[in-house]
């Protein structure tokens, strides 16, 4: 008989409900703060004119979709994403891994929980002398037949085989949490890495426009050569700028392919795919609505955390397995069978043979090796404990991180958004006045710099929007547990 999945489960469960030595794991209570960084944020981020300069609103408690890149309104980013799911091989191994640790729990439960039921059966032909039973007989020639089943139960006296059920369970919730932590991943990377390539383009375009304004600029200043008003050396420095300007178009061009690649491969595609969608900014939607969740909530929700919290729950559990080691371990045994000299006699009457049996052990001297394996598992749990405050520390931060990084990158933005309108304005004018010969060249050429310098930056800025709208799903947790494909029951909204 094959039990299923979940009946094996809930069996382990209740299993784990019964009195076993070693410490009783207790959840860990979320940290008592109510805010994420030290000062209050503003509810709303700067805005700004223009694409990408909206202002957005941070929603206090309010729960993640499960979807939340489809907030970035891009169909291309969406079906991309829903592809990754489908082909990567790192979501297959992290499910084959849990898996793995689902059939070790059922397994480790079948042989805790139910007897050992073997059956076996022999035939021998065996010839002996009567030597050997101090006679001087003639040898003799004699079979033997055996048929039988055997039974064998171990009585979980100190709970150890209880622990163990409890360890290997919470070591396939941690592969649960593994394998969120890696959906999560891979959703963020994929935004991340489309908004890279987007903000890649943005930039090569806003560097080809430049480098276009720059070989208008090198005319007219070729021209008033050509007239005596300028010297040899300002055409030359002209035609530097020209050059530097189209050289930085090169890096920007590798950086965008192997940006491309990178994409390719989240979504389980080979880098040659000619499939694979390109990206804009302005395709994109800066999501305006952010939802932030209760600090006292950020540790149900983030994988890595509860991850953590299963691996100290395992080592809890272990300390438990240790001690039982110590206890006496009482094993039932018994046998029932047929033997026979002659195969067509198995299972006639006269011919069954039978046992039954008790065998206690009980630890007495080691050389201090079952105390020594205690201390251990006691070191490691406190390990482990140690372990997920590092992590419960690094999820704050990294909330914190995001949350004032979207405050200042909206004011970035705007100031940015300010320097490349005067820039701009800046070098129109100043060609206007080189023209007119109102201002030196090396006036032209700073105002030139400064523009470039302006313009990339405006790009970088919103682009930094969107990296950051992103990281702040990541690190909120991604909005797993509302996802209908869950099974998992500990959910989020569980404090106890």
């Amino acid at each position: 008989m094959r039990l299923r999945p979940g009946l094996a489960l809930n069996l382990a469960a209740a299993l784990l409900c019964s009195c076993a030595v070693g410490p009783n794991f207790q959840r860990p209570e979320a940290p008592n703060v109510s805010n994420y960084t030290a000062t209050p944020l503003p509810k709303d981020t700067a805005e700004t004119s223009g694409t990408g300069g909206a202002a957005q609103h941070f929603l206090q408690g309010q729960s993640i979709r499960a979807d939340w890149w489809t907030l970035f309104r891009s169909e291309p980013l969406n079906q991309l994403i829903q592809q990754a799911l489908a082909a990567s091989p790192t979501l297959a191994a992290a499910q084959a891994t849990l898996k793995q640790a689902q059939e070790n729990l059922r397994a480790q439960f079948g042989a805790a929980a139910f007897p050992s039921v073997d059956a076996s059966a022999s035939g021998t032909r065996q010839r002996f002398s009567g030597a050997a039973f101090g006679s001087a007989g003639p040898a003799s020639v004699f079979d033997l037949y055996n048929a039988s089943v055997k039974v064998s139960y171990s009585l979980d006296l100190a709970g150890g085989a209880r622990r163990e059920l409890e360890s290997l369970r919470s070591a396939v919730g941690y592969q649960r949490f593994q394998l969120e932590g890696a959906y999560l991943a891979l959703t963020a990377n994929i935004v991340t890495t489309a908004v890279q390539e987007a903000s890649l383009r943005a930039r090569l375009q806003a560097t080809k426009e430049i480098v276009a304004e720059q070989e208008k600029q090198l005319e007219v200043v070729q021209r008033q050569f050509q007239l005596g008003a300028v010297s040899r050396s300002d055409v030359l420095a002209q035609r530097t700028q020209v050059a530097q300007a189209l050289a930085s178009i090169l890096p920007l061009e590798k950086s965008l392919a192997q940006t491309r690649h990178l994409l390719a491969v989240l979504a389980g595609k080979l880098p040659s795919d000619a499939t694979l969608p390109k990206f804009d900014l302005d395709a994109m939607h800066l999501p305006e609505s952010l939802p932030v969740s209760l600090p006292s909530s950020l540790v149900r929700q983030r994988p890595d955390v509860r991850a953590s919290e299963e691996l100290m729950h395992e080592a809890s559990a272990q300390v438990g397995v240790s001690t039982a080691a110590m206890f006496p371990q009482l094993t039932l045994s018994g046998s029932y069978g047929s033997e026979t000299d002659k195969a067509s006699n198995l299972f006639s009457s006269g011919t069954s043979v039978w046992s039954i049996g008790a065998g206690l052990l009980q630890p007495i001297f080691h050389g201090g090796e079952l105390a020594a394996q205690r201390r251990a598992a006691v070191d490691a749990y406190d390990q482990a404990v140690a372990q997920y405050r590092k992590t419960v520390l690094l999820a704050f931060q990294n909330v914190a991180d995001v949350l004032r990084a979207l405050d200042i990158d909206a004011r970035a933005l705007k100031a940015q958004a300010q320097a490349d309108s005067d820039a701009h304005d800046e070098l129109k004018l100043t060609q206007t006045q080189f023209r007119l010969g109102a201002v030196s060249y090396l006036s032209l050429l700073s105002a030139q710099q400064q523009y470039q310098q302006a313009h990339i930056g405006l790009v970088e800025a919103r682009a930094a929007r969107y990296a950051d709208t992103a990281a702040l799903f990541q690190a909120l947790g991604g909005g797993w547990w509302n996802r209908t494909s869950v099974s998992e029951k500990a959910t989020p909204a569980e404090s106890k």
